[in-house]
Order: structure tokens, then sequence, then C-alpha cells
């Protein structure tokens, strides 16, 4: 029997899961030791830091709950905060979907999932009651179901081109946009405009006496190479960096190869990315052009197997970077210029497989914290439509309509949904907490690490 909305609208029971802080520490086990604490005190902060970390536990989840069958390419995280700006390669400001590390086949509401229970989980944060965190939760599905259907009736090109302009995005809001949010919203398209490679040589780098570029030492978020290993090891781990860089640069098309090929790698560094992505090996690489206001950072970061891959058919892909970067080439409307994969061993003589992409290229994201429920709608309805173009880019984007087309339901599913997984999230934080506070898993202070970073401004 086919399955029906309300089916979807079904959460596990506590009984019915596997132990979520059990998938979290199996889940680490993979990474760098030392890290996990900086993850566990990231999580830790808020139900929704927790969610954004705990993807593994809700593909869990998922796999215990009834599904329509229709298998699609799937962001596989596409929680609100993995949504955002960033230029595309012709120099537009876009928003999209800009996280891929989870990216794999599976089906097609996981993601719609995903995505409508982070804003149930962020309304709480911010202090709204259920009644208005479910109507969010329902734009969001509105919009997805409503973009998909308008895709059927385009071409496949007009599908394949379509994407969220932000200054176009703007004009269409016009007044439904109130004078304090437009005043937050052109603040965060000045402030994305300027993240680029010389903004992070401005953050991130020192300049020696002899006019050189190095990578500043902030442990244990940002550690120079040089830092992190002895010398000798150092040299090593050097060597496998700068190979990695050179097997990359086969998979990006020719005339991107012939543009890096301009560029010198000068330094290189451990950085601390995100929450969930905490503990997996991400370096950044300094690339200098001709002078120091001719930057390149790139960003080299280990791809492990999706947190779906044990719950759904197999993605195809033996290289773990190249199957986050085929996903997003697939998902997305506009990609980095620069992304492409490499595989190499580690330090310790292990392979990783990683991707790599430009550090920052205007990236920004909304400060969800500050909307009110009306700027949260409205940041869902956006979310739900970004998600919708993206899988509308596959040809499965036939079954998705028809689905949404012969059955009634399906937004106030997810919006139901969003709400029980909300209870179990906020229990699963709970969980953690309590262990923390039992001794039971270590945490680094991020109270010293705030008071550090104001102290430097």
């Amino acid at each position: 029997m086919p399955t029906t909305p309300a089916d979807l609208a079904a959460c596990p029971t506590r009984g019915e899961r596997a132990d979520p802080l059990a998938l979290l520490a199996a889940q680490a086990r993979n990474r760098v030791p030392e890290l996990i604490p900086v993850r566990h005190a990231r999580m830790a902060e808020t139900p929704f830091t927790f969610y954004r970390g705990a993807a593994a536990v809700m593909a869990d989840d998922l796999s215990r709950t009834p599904d329509t069958g229709i298998i699609t390419q799937l962001c596989g995280d596409a929680h609100l905060s993995n949504l955002g700006l960033f230029f595309s390669p012709e120099r537009r400001m876009v928003f999209d979907l800009n996280d891929f590390d989870e990216t794999h086949i599976g089906p097609f509401e996981w993601d719609v999932k995903r995505l409508a229970a982070s804003f149930a989980i962020a309304g709480r944060n911010n202090g709204f009651d259920d009644k208005t965190n479910r109507k969010i939760a329902k734009t969001v599905a509105k919009a997805y179901r409503r973009t998909i259907r308008r895709s059927v009736s385009m071409t496949t090109l007009e599908c394949w081109y379509a994407g969220i302009d932000v200054e176009s995005m703007l004009a269409d809001l016009g007044d439904r946009l109130d004078t304090s949010m437009t005043a937050r919203t052109q603040k965060a398209l000045r402030k994305a405009r300027h993240r680029n490679s010389a903004q992070a040589l401005a953050k991130l780098c020192e300049i020696d006496p002899e006019g050189n570029a190095r990578i500043r030492s902030d442990p244990p978020l940002l550690v120079p190479l040089t830092e992190r290993f002895t010398d000798e090891d150092a040299a090593v781990v050097e060597e496998r960096v700068r190979e990695r860089v050179d097997s990359y640069r086969a998979t990006l098309p020719l005339h991107v190869q012939t543009l890096l090929a301009q560029f010198s790698l000068v330094d290189i560094a451990f950085k601390v990315v995100g929450v969930g992505s905490v503990g997996t090996r991400a370096w950044i690489v300094l690339m200098m052009g001709r002078s120091l206001e001719d930057p390149l950072f790139l960003q080299v970061k280990e791809a492990q197997r999706s947190v779906l891959a044990d719950h759904v058919p197999s993605s195809g892909f033996d290289n773990q970077g190249q199957r986050v970067v085929e996903g997003q080439r697939l998902l997305q409307a506009a990609s980095d210029l620069f992304l492409g994969w490499s595989t190499g061993l580690d330090e310790n003589g292990d392979r990783r497989d990683f991707y790599v992409r430009q550090l920052r290229d205007g990236k920004g994201s909304v400060v969800v914290e500050a909307l009110e429920p009306e700027g949260m709608k409205l940041y869902a309805r956006l979310c739900g439509m970004a998600l919708g173009q993206a899988h509308a880019r596959t040809s499965t984007r036939f079954d998705i309509a028809r689905y949404l087309s012969e059955t009634t339901g399906f937004a106030d599913a997810m919006a139901d949904f969003s709400i029980n997984y909300a209870d179990l999230n906020d229990g699963d934080h709970v969980q953690m907490t309590a262990a923390i506070n039992r001794g039971e898993l270590s945490v680094y202070d991020l109270a010293a690490e705030d008071e550090k970073a104001k102290g430097k401004g």
C-alpha cells in the first residue's frame, strides 16, 4: 500500500530509537580525538546547535519511519543554517543550499523533514510557541510543494538554470519586509560581499617583517601546520597536503586548472569548522598570486561516508570527496568555480578522501536568532523554494510532483513531524547535557574562547 502523507508524520518512539549519544560516539571514532570536546561544547549550547550536529541521529530516526520510496539526490543535511548567500562564478549574489557533506540518494521527503524540523527547533530557541512553529514548518513544505509542482511545467533547461538571485528576491519581497528586517538584510548582503580571500587574509593571517603572509595561530580552532606537528612530521604532512592539492587540480576543468596555476601554495593550517563537521580533518591553504593583494584561500575538507549511507541504496562513489562534489553540482544552481576532490594519506598513513573549495566567496547567512515570527516565516518560504529548486534539477521531479498532486495533507504531515521531532531533539539535548554534567563527555570551554576573542578585538 503506498505511503500516505499522514504516514509521514510518524516519529519513532524513544524505545524504538538507537541511543543518540551512542550514534554520535560511533561517528566520533573516525575523527580527530582532541577536537571531539569542541564538538560536544558546540552541540550542547542549545537544542538547535545539538540538532545541527546530529544529522547522524536524524538519519537513523528517519530510516525507522515510513517513506514514499521516491528516491532522489538529497542534500542530506538540509537544516536552515545550511542555506545562505554566496557568489556565483558570474559574481551574482545568490541564495541556495551551501553544505553537501552528507549528500546522497534517498527518499525526497527526508530533506524536507530535516529542513522543516529545523525551523520548529529554531523557533522554540527564539521563544515562539508551537502553534507558530507549526505554521512556519508548514510554510517550508508548502513552498517546496509549490516549487516542485511548478517545475513540471518548465523545460529541463529552465529547471537546471533556475536559481534565487538575491537582488531580484529583495525586489519581489518588497513591502513584506519591515524596516528593521530590510536593514538587517542589507547589512548581511554588505557583509557577504566582502567575505572573500582578501578579507580572509586580513582576518586569518599575519605579515612577517619580510612582507610574507603566514596563517596565524589560534589553537585549537586554527593551528598552523608547523605548530600542530613536530618538524619532521610537519614536513611529511605538508608534502601530503601538497599532493592532495596537486591531485585535486586534475578534477577541475582545464580553464580552471590554468587559472589555479597562477597561484603558488604559501602556507597551510588546520581549521575547525561548523558544528557537525568538528573533528573531521579540515585544512585551509593560502595560495598567492603575484603579490599580497592577490590571495586565494582554499579549504581542503575531509569527506567521510554520508550519514545516510547505512540506510539507503549505495551512491556509487568510491571517493567520498567526489560524492560531495557531484551531489553539490547536481543540486546547486551555481557552484564554486574551484570545487573539486582528491584523496591521500593522513598523518597515520590511512587513506582519507577530501573535497576542495574556496574558503570564502561572498558567503553569508541569516542570523536566525534575530528573526521574529514573520521574518522566520519569510525565511522558511525562501528555504523551501530553494530546496524545491534543488530537487527539481533531477528527473525525479515528475515522480515527486505526481505524489504531491495526487495526495493531500503533505504540508500538514511535515508540520506535525517537525513538532514531534522537536520534542525528540529536546530530549536528546537534555541527555547530552546530563552526560556532560556527570563528566561522561568531555567539553571544550567555549566561554573562555569567546573571552579570548573579545580581548583580541
